[in-house]
């Protein structure tokens, strides 16, 4: 069934903007978890899975290629001072265990480093489970943590901030920063947004102000492109990375190719918030 659906996202950046979309940026590569395609029902864009041996593929071909990776916090200097050329920044949402078992075996191989938020409900010194899968605990953070690992925060309860009372917003944005600086005594920079991020000025303005005063200086989120100087520091664009990034699919994403769906995205979101507020 999934192969039959759509690909066409794949088909349109392999086979056509290749050839005359390139820009110039900086890619911040979004993985959720290292492990096996389940079920194959879910569209190929929302899946949130990746072999460990795609993970891998992709992981060599930036060593191979001389890419260095960069933590999520080290962002704004590289796009300011125009290193993006052969800069890549690696991040993962949710904090699932197999972070710790796969994945950075695999960074480790190949000399990279990552950024990994974490939703704090869901780390503890017992094992947790967030969408069925497991999650790391504060032991094995600290691990990863004095490995080199970066840490941030991805809320509480990985809830959807967009409609939250200001009070509850705030909750989910300190609470989940305290909790991370508690269990590592180190400063915590950066932060993801979960879920879509709207295109509404009003909430962004008052998410940012929110990160701002609770000491954040940088972080991302899920709208689609390559980043660069005129990027919000706070809301950095990722590229969505799973099983199905093959080879060509992966190269092209970080070429530019693939930025063409985020303007599509952009446009939907805000014909979108035109009708639901008339």
């Amino acid at each position: 069934m999934t192969n039959k659906m759509l690909r066409l996202d794949r088909a349109i950046t392999v086979h056509l903007t290749r050839s005359w979309l390139k820009r110039r940026g900086l890619p911040v590569l979004m993985y959720h978890s290292i492990s096996e395609i389940t079920d194959g029902l879910r569209h190929p864009y929302y899946e949130l899975r990746t072999p460990a041996n795609i993970f891998e593929e992709h992981m060599q071909w930036l060593a191979q290629n001389d890419y260095r990776s960069l933590p999520v916090s080290g962002l704004q200097g590289a796009v300011l001072d125009g290193q993006d050329g052969k800069h890549v920044a690696i991040t993962f949402d949710d904090g699932f265990r197999d972070f710790y078992t796969t994945a950075f075996p695999i960074l480790q191989k190949y000399g990279l480093t990552a950024t990994v938020f974490l939703p704090t409900a869901y780390i503890s010194h017992n094992r947790q489970q967030f969408l069925g899968l497991d999650c790391m605990t504060w032991s094995e953070v600290e691990e990863l943590h004095g490995a080199g690992i970066e840490f941030g925060s991805h809320t509480v309860s990985h809830a959807r901030l967009y409609g939250l009372s200001q009070d509850a917003l705030e909750m989910e944005i300190s609470e989940s920063k305290n909790a991370i600086e508690e269990k590592l005594g180190v400063p915590v920079r950066t932060f993801a947004h979960p879920y879509a991020f709207p295109s509404d000025s009003t909430y962004s303005d008052r998410l940012r102000d929110l990160l701002a005063k609770h000491g954040y200086r940088a972080g991302v989120c899920t709208a689609l492109g390559l980043e660069n100087a005129s990027g919000d520091p706070y809301f950095r664009r990722r590229l969505p990375m799973n099983g199905f990034d093959d080879a060509d699919f992966f190269q092209a994403k970080l070429e530019g190719a693939y930025d063409w769906l985020g303007t599509v995205q952009t446009v939907r979101k805000r014909i979108m918030q035109r009708v639901k507020h008339g």
